[in-house]
């Protein structure tokens, strides 16, 4: 479950780590109010569970609070990657002399949290080069020792004596004590600014671990599927939605990063992940269609290999479908398996030729939406 950064910088402060005066607000006029409060220049951001906002427009920056109702009322009309701005935290401009990385989380090949940390701050983690990248394994017997703390410092050429250097190191200490006693799987502070004396987290990041939420009772509920992603989980199928063009439906969670991959391959921008599993009949085949079918797609791939799933049982789901309701756009059938002759005269009759290969199709749904 991620937090809101509103959300994770009170957990921030319950912990001590150092954050901007600021305060969440849901209207403009409470925005304006916010930035009288706080007074000087503010900063609005964007509450939405989704990076890149300051590049969507989604963070405004204020130099007098007379601007904040008019700044809050233009985030207030935006979506960002089709989530709708409803949220807004309204902090006090920092005088940033430097933009620092710190984040923990939890390696899966070595099965340990591992502290990471850069001097390039401000950026995604993955576009910095690897050589200005830290990264300390903490033993989850001894915890955060003090010694790791202190070499992360040093390496990120902050003089251990100065006060900078010796809030770096608190704040290190606390970081881990909040990824252990919240149950995370990653807190992330991006960036971490230097201003002056201070050392303050300008943002946050918390993701908690879904399977300890049982014992997380005081952490806010906070529901991050889409409208057409919570329909797709009332009926049991795993659905969330991308920014491409190009419809997806397959039978298991890897064959469907498969073809995610191989149409990203091919230079086609998928539309969704939708994975239907095994066993789907009619009713919930026209369900998973009429899903893909809500992102607008210029055209949809269906990769079935039957095992379990008997390619005659999809065909047939599918080919109900075609005949009671018009599909806007063109499909394209990958149908490899149990019964794959059978179901493939059902198709035939239908009008649509399946292919043997993921590729072959893959290819003809990218050329269709107008790819290469």
């Amino acid at each position: 479950m991620k937090l809101f950064e509103y959300m994770g910088k009170d957990i921030f402060a319950e912990f001590g780590l150092p954050i901007p005066k600021g305060r969440m607000v849901t209207t403009s006029d409470g925005a304006a109010l916010a930035a009288v409060e706080i007074g000087g220049p503010v900063v609005i951001k964007s509450q939405v569970l989704s990076g890149k906002r300051g590049k969507a427009g989604g963070i405004k920056f204020v130099d007098h609070p007379e601007g904040a109702k008019a700044a809050a009322q233009e985030l207030f009309g935006m979506t960002i990657q089709n989530l709708p701005v409803e949220i807004l935290l309204v902090e006090e401009k920092l005088q940033i002399e430097k933009e620092l990385y710190l984040a923990i989380t939890i390696d899966s090949a070595t099965k340990q949290p591992v502290l990471i940390a850069s001097v390039h701050g401000g950026m995604d983690i993955e576009e910095v080069a690897d050589e200005h990248i830290i990264k300390k394994y903490i033993d989850i017997e001894l915890g955060m020792q003090n010694f790791i703390a202190c070499d992360v410092v040093r390496r990120m050429n902050i003089p251990l004596n100065s006060s900078q250097g010796k809030e770096l190191v608190k704040i290190v200490d606390c970081l881990y004590k909040l990824f252990i006693q919240k149950d995370a799987e990653l807190v992330e502070i991006n960036p971490l600014v230097i201003s002056g004396d201070r050392v303050i987290a300008a943002d946050s990041k918390i993701t908690i671990d879904d399977e300890a939420l049982y014992r997380q009772q005081d952490l806010p509920h906070v529901e991050e599927r889409t409208k057409a992603e919570k329909a797709a989980h009332d009926l049991g199928l795993s659905f969330v939605e991308l920014d491409g063009d190009i419809g997806v439906m397959a039978n298991g969670a890897g064959i469907t990063m498969g073809t995610l991959d191989t149409l990203s391959y091919y230079g086609g921008r998928p539309a969704n992940f939708l994975d239907a599993g095994g066993g789907t009949g009619v009713e919930g085949t026209a369900k998973a269609l009429e899903l893909i079918l809500s992102r607008n797609p210029k055209s949809i791939i269906i990769n079935i290999f039957g095992g379990i799933t008997r390619c005659d049982d999809v065909a047939s789901a599918f080919a109900s479908i075609k005949k009671s309701r018009n599909i806007p756009v063109p499909v394209v059938i990958r149908l490899v398996g149990t019964n794959q002759e059978a179901g493939r005269a059902i198709l035939q009759d239908v009008g649509i030729e399946a292919y043997d290969f993921m590729q072959d199709a893959i290819k003809k749904a990218v050329e269709l939406a107008g790819g290469n």
